[in-house]
């Protein structure tokens, strides 16, 4: 067979499969209508896994992987289909459309904020970038920032969640699962740390720091001979300790203007591994809130240790037409091998396509757990 030979009959099948596609999506469709009237979920993972074997012992050996990963897309296309056709919305969705009505069209310019660290921590100078007048309360730990939104303390929460250097912020990744919260707004701040002490003379053994901090710093703490390096809780708290020890002879990594606030000499202002430096921090609040402008959304998936299974959900991505910008998984506490995965996408709040995918995600066998729609500064 030669070329356009096959050519042709690959048309010929196609329209074919057009035909058929109709045909089974149609039936699909009346199958959904069936499921909402007798009040049963869309998605039926016995079924799908029985007709994937049958058709799988069908096919000669050597397209038997392609056949399943054929249908498991096809099985996620047919969901999103009925889903948008019957309007089976969940929880989800109609958490979005009572927060798209009841949410003001302006972010407040001010609030009472929680924030991880003390006065001239990046936390504080993430939260001004967002409000004009905020009136922080500041915590030891992120998981204070966490309890202090939950308990009504303060309404938001400023929270450091990945670097572009030293990646992602583990424990407030680990913390989400623990919390019930929704991220209203996003922001980006350049970092640019100093290496600041009492004395600019000083000769120091010993340097304090945030551990993602210190990682930004690697290659030029490296290059010290006979310094030790501690973490600690925040790079203004290192910095605030540095400026009360009635030692000389240790200093804090933290930003210039922090040095200043405590009153610390700038020892060396060039310890950054990289000039293209930011941290990616969150707004969080107790309900959900939704402003104008919104077009991220991030959500966690837990997911089965079984083959195929993150593709199954990624494909549901391509087939509503839905741009996913991250994936970050975290292991799971206590369970060998297994894994969350956190997902950000791109898309308009207001789109169907948006409200069938997060409809069939969380009527799915899947532990899903959604964190808010939101717009980044």
């Amino acid at each position: 067979m030669d070329l356009d030979k096959a050519r042709q009959t690959i048309d010929r099948v196609d329209d074919q499969i057009i035909e058929l596609f109709e045909e089974r999506m149609k039936a699909a469709y009346e199958v959904a209508k069936y499921k909402k009237e007798n009040n049963l979920p869309i998605y039926n993972g016995k079924r799908e896994r029985e007709i994937v074997n049958r058709l799988i012992g069908k096919a000669s050996p050597e397209l038997a992987l392609y056949v399943k990963v054929l249908y498991n897309t096809l099985f996620s296309v047919s969901r999103e289909y009925q889903t948008k056709l019957i309007n089976s919305s969940g929880k989800i969705v109609e958490q979005i459309k009572t927060a798209l009505e009841s949410t003001d069209n302006l972010f407040p310019t001010s609030a009472v904020v929680a924030c991880q660290g003390t006065e001239g921590a990046y936390s504080q100078k993430a939260c001004e970038k967002l409000f004009f007048n905020p009136s922080v309360m500041y915590f030891e730990s992120f998981k204070g920032v966490f309890d202090a939104v939950s308990s009504g303390m303060c309404r938001y929460g400023i929270l450091p969640l990945e670097n572009s250097v030293h990646g992602t912020v583990t424990e407030v990744y680990d913390l989400t699962s623990s919390y019930d919260f929704s991220i209203v707004k996003a922001v980006r701040i350049q970092i640019n740390h100093v290496l600041a002490a009492r004395s600019k003379d000083a000769k120091i053994k010993e340097i304090f720091s945030h551990r993602q901090a210190i990682g930004q710093c690697d290659k030029y703490l490296k290059s010290l001979k006979d310094v030790t390096v501690t973490p600690f809780e925040n790079t203004a708290m290192a910095a605030e300790m540095v400026s009360k020890s009635e030692r000389d002879d240790i200093a804090a990594i933290c930003s210039k203007e922090c040095a200043q606030l405590y009153g610390l000499h700038i020892i060396d202002d060039n310890i950054i591994d990289s000039d293209n430096n930011y941290t990616r921090f969150i707004c969080i609040s107790k309900t959900p809130e939704i402003y104008p402008g919104a077009d991220k959304i991030s959500f966690v998936i837990t997911l089965p240790h079984t083959a195929g299974s993150l593709y199954s959900v990624m494909s549901k991505f391509a087939a509503a037409g839905i741009n996913l910008t991250k994936i970050e998984s975290r292991p799971i506490a206590g369970r060998d091998f297994e894994f969350e995965f956190y997902f950000e996408i791109e898309a308009s709040v207001y789109s169907e396509e948006l409200y069938a995918l997060l409809s069939e995600l969380e009527n799915s066998d899947e532990k899903f757990k959604f964190f808010g729609c939101y717009r980044e500064v």
